[in-house]
């Protein structure tokens, strides 16, 4: 049994998570209940920054919010110290809404509206990540337009591939991000941009991916991204200062996988650099990366209450769950794999073999294709690991299910951050079909 963060088991047999019996929380607040290991998430960004300062080199964590958004989080990265990504207006109203320094904020996205652009200028953001020719034109005219300057960062393609998901592997060529390195795009996006009087290039960013358990592919973006940096100076006498070389570092979702320490991964791209900016006698610049599962994930459980129950007579039994692909579609997304244990029975030896069950009305649904468990009984609270990234941002309400309520806990205490959707918030938002004859 692989316990993460905080997590313990109690003198009862039960499951805590900061100091917190689950099963006191299932009672208290429902489930589905997404329970986040707040003391976790403060010791990863610690780690990663630590690494930095020890490594005396200039520098910006700033927390991927994609993985998990929402007012709490972004206090608690705000306290960390963090920067933050946000990709789209909503993310960015949240951040607003949280109190977030504007100067801190990066915004992504491969597809920015003029309303999304409007609003970073209007609340002066630390920067954008420009990712497309159409997106320069934008800034172009809003800037210009308002006479008011803006931090800039080109996106970039290096042509690497890391070796994840296809679904989630986004440095390579063929990727809807980012100008390509290798065919032309990259220069001329550059020459665009880095002699304008209001949009201020101030680096480079690329992403090669997700859920990475080497350093081999940072190596080689950072390596390549140099090399681009120092011909631009050569040629133009323009010095970028920053190079971003994103996220992806991976985390344990299973005994499968053996992912690095975050200092690892930092401590090698940071050593790169500083030994490709010699070689090409270019100044080390400020290095910014961009974790977001590798803060979250595994601070994040998810407490289930098991129902149903079915066995198909030699070949699988099936165990059915109060949630499914509308609070964590990764299972059916791209066949993400989780572990898990019984919270109010956590000491008990596993000894059978289930498929955990969604409750949507599909047959993909499930959770777990095969997770060792005691016998279950209808009533236990099931625990999934590592559900903090990319579950609650990515839920739905497929089957009219409501999304979940989100809880924080640390130190022994826990707090309500986010309430579970009632059905009256489903049809909120609905108007009604009007008859023929009363439409207007």
């Amino acid at each position: 049994m692989h316990l993460y963060g905080t997590q313990s088991i109690n003198e009862l047999g039960h499951l805590t998570i900061g100091g917190v019996d689950t099963v006191d929380l299932a009672a208290q607040y429902g489930t589905p209940l997404f329970v986040y290991d707040i003391a976790l998430f403060r010791e990863r960004a610690q780690a990663f920054q630590k690494t930095f300062e020890n490594e005396q080199v200039g520098y910006q964590v700033a927390y991927a919010s994609k993985a998990f958004s929402g007012i709490a989080i972004y206090q608690v990265a705000s306290q960390e110290g963090l920067s933050l990504d946000v990709v789209s207006g909503g993310e960015l109203f949240t951040a607003i809404q949280s109190g977030f320094p504007r100067a801190k904020i990066h915004f992504h996205g491969n597809n920015k509206s003029q309303e999304e652009i409007d609003m970073a200028f209007d609340e002066q953001i630390g920067c954008i990540v420009v990712d497309n020719f159409y997106e320069i034109e934008l800034l172009k005219k809003t800037a210009e337009q308002r006479k008011q300057k803006m931090n800039i960062l080109l996106r970039v393609t290096p042509g690497i591939e890391a070796h994840t998901h296809d679904y989630i592997t986004t440095g390579q060529e063929d990727s809807k991000f980012g100008f390509d390195l290798g065919n032309g795009q990259a220069d001329a996006a550059f020459k665009e941009t880095f002699e304008h009087g209001y949009l201020n290039l101030i680096g480079l960013h690329c992403h090669i991916g997700s859920q990475i358990f080497d350093t081999a592919a940072f190596q080689m973006a950072s390596e390549k991204l140099l090399l681009k940096m120092a011909a631009w100076r050569n040629d133009f006498a323009y010095t970028c200062t920053v190079l971003n070389l994103g996220g992806g570092f991976g985390i344990r979702y299973t005994e499968e996988d053996v992912p690095l320490e975050p200092a690892v991964y930092v401590q090698d791209m940071i050593r790169t650099v500083k030994a490709a900016s010699s070689q090409v006698q270019f100044p080390v610049p400020e290095i910014w990366i961009e974790p977001g599962r590798s803060l979250i994930g595994d601070a994040g459980t998810t407490l289930y209450t098991i129902g149903s129950m079915k066995e198909v007579p030699g070949t699988r039994r099936y165990a059915a769950v109060d949630g499914g692909m509308s609070d964590n579609i990764r299972p059916a997304l791209y066949g993400a794999k989780y572990s898990s244990l019984i919270a109010n029975r956590a000491e008990e030896q596993a000894s059978e073999l289930y498929t955990i069950a969604g409750k949507c009305c599909e047959s993909g649904d499930k959770l777990i294709e095969e997770a060792q468990l005691p016998e279950v009984r209808a009533g236990d609270i099931l625990a999934v690991f590592c559900t903090g990234a990319y579950g609650y941002s990515m839920a739905s309400n497929y089957n009219r299910i409501t999304r979940p309520a989100v809880v924080f806990v640390e130190s022994g205490q826990h707090q309500l951050v986010i309430r579970r959707e009632s059905f009256e918030d489903l049809v909120k938002n609905e108007i009604g079909y009007l008859q023929e004859g009363t439409r207007r």
